[in-house]
């Protein structure tokens, strides 16, 4: 392996553990009503929604989703975001 995958495998490792630190932040803060309007939560959704609103249609779509009254497309985006890193660095690695 040479010194440029080592460094996009880093990045890469240290982009998706931000998104989802980001979205493990949001969903804690979700909890607290005075977080809810504020503008910590609102940078927050910002930089997380582009990635949960997708999932949450998907999730809605589905025979099992929707209705329930709880919002799961956060842990199907964690999941998802997990995939698609160890498809991404195994990628590199094959370069």
């Amino acid at each position: 392996m040479n010194n440029l995958q080592a460094l996009l495998l880093h990045a890469v490792d240290i982009f998706f553990y931000l998104l989802e630190m980001l979205i493990l932040v949001r969903i804690l803060l979700s909890w607290i009503v005075g977080f809810q309007g504020g503008s910590v939560m609102r940078l927050l959704y910002n930089l997380t929604e582009p990635i949960l609103q997708p999932v949450r249609n998907m999730v809605d779509k589905s025979p099992l989703g929707g209705g329930v009254g709880l919002d799961f497309s956060p842990v199907f985006a964690l999941i998802l975001l997990r995939l698609v890193k160890a498809l991404l660095m195994a990628l590199i690695q094959m370069v």
